[in-house]
């Protein structure tokens, strides 16, 4: 694995105190990107705020904050310059060697970045849309050249896939599956793989700017990503309690939170809100504390039958009324860590209230 530090922000630590500075990168490529801004894409730095929580009651940034941020963005540009470099570098090794046609690569991070969106100084820590869509670039021996697939997966999937290449028998308790490579195996994909992805953290959040570095201490939330035929949502609970839900399909930008009075809607990917709100919940509460084959078919913890896989699957409305009586994901209290006395109901605890068959958890596990 190479892991380069680039493009964290300059950090110094004077006297047990952080500061943080813009990223620093090599004197050859301190002149490039000279006009560059950050994407003045709809939710960055908005006249009207938006997200819940503590995302919501940001001030907007005035120009010199602006300016600045467009700095720090132009300089983590600059600093990735030497990383392109060094990939340059591998691949030519590899080559060298005969060994970059039978060599796997595999080009990603472990998160994304947020600069001015929401109002928010540079960081990443919570669940907008820059800080947990990350590109997966794959290059290695029966993979497609310059395909692009909008096939869902996760970091969780990484080491499975690694065990699938190397044919490697996949662990019981791996929480992903192995991610499909060859045209094949994304074309079979594309109708079977699962559709969600789970998103929590737990702890505060700060900029990493030279401006506001306050810390908001309730920060830590969960929730659940899902891309099907015909919707794409974002579903968040914070430990504050405070619900999201956002329409990716209608707005890419999270600037309207569907749950909030004015930006509420009575309808949402072809289905009540309320309806698609029971589900995404029911789905986020198994996916809160699951293990293994719980994280990757969730669907099924719910109906064991096998014949709900889907969002669109569970709207049927003879499910109405067992969603209508699943316990709701919600927070006993914040806290800057995984403590479980505050994590609030649990499927495991209370399975016989998640399950369409009337069996209790213990009964089937």
């Amino acid at each position: 694995m190479v892991a380069p530090s680039a493009p964290h922000a300059d950090i110094q630590n004077n006297s047990g105190s952080l500061t943080f500075d813009a990223p620093v990168s090599a004197p050859r490529h301190r002149d490039l990107f000279k006009d560059v801004k950050v994407p003045r894409t709809v939710n960055f730095n908005p006249n009207v705020p938006s997200g819940a929580n503590w995302i919501r009651a940001l001030d907007q940034q005035n120009t010199t904050n602006v300016d600045w941020n467009d700095h720090f963005y132009r300089q983590r540009l600059r600093s990735l310059q030497a990383v392109d470099e060094m990939v340059d570098g591998l691949f030519e090794r590899l080559k060298s060697h005969d060994l970059l046609d039978n060599t796997y690569i595999f080009y990603s991070s472990d998160n994304g970045f947020h600069i001015g969106q929401h109002r928010m100084q540079p960081g990443k820590s919570t669940g907008c849309e820059e800080d947990i869509n990350v590109p997966l670039i794959v290059r290695g021996p029966n993979v497609p050249i310059n395909e692009t697939t909008q096939l869902v997966s996760s970091h969780t999937d990484i080491a499975a896939t690694i065990f699938s290449i190397a044919n490697i028998p996949l662990r019981d308790d791996f929480d992903g599956s192995p991610i499909p490579l060859t045209a094949p195996a994304i074309e079979s994909a594309t109708s079977k793989r699962r559709e969600h992805v789970q998103v929590e953290y737990w702890g505060f959040a700060g900029g990493e700017g030279i401006y506001d570095r306050r810390l908001h201490v309730n920060n830590t939330f969960k929730g659940i990503r899902i891309v099907g035929e015909g919707y794409d949502l974002y579903y968040q609970i914070w430990c504050t309690n405070e619900h999201e839900l956002y329409d990716m399909f209608k707005d890419p930008g999270q600037m309207k939170n569907l749950l909030l009075d004015d930006s509420r809607v009575d309808v949402v990917a072809g289905h009540s809100i309320e309806r698609v709100v029971e589900r995404l919940d029911a789905l986020l509460m198994v996916q809160k504390s699951c293990t293994g084959e719980v994280c990757r078919e969730p669907w099924r913890s719910l109906h064991p039958d096998g014949k709900v896989m889907t969002l669109e699957d569970a709207m049927a409305s003879r499910y109405d009324k067992f969603y209508e009586k699943q316990v709701k994901v919600e927070w006993d209290f914040c806290h800057n860590g995984y403590v479980p006395e505050a994590e609030g109901p649990m499927f495991e605890d209370r399975g016989v209230e998640f399950r369409d068959d009337g069996f209790m958890w213990p009964d089937w596990v």
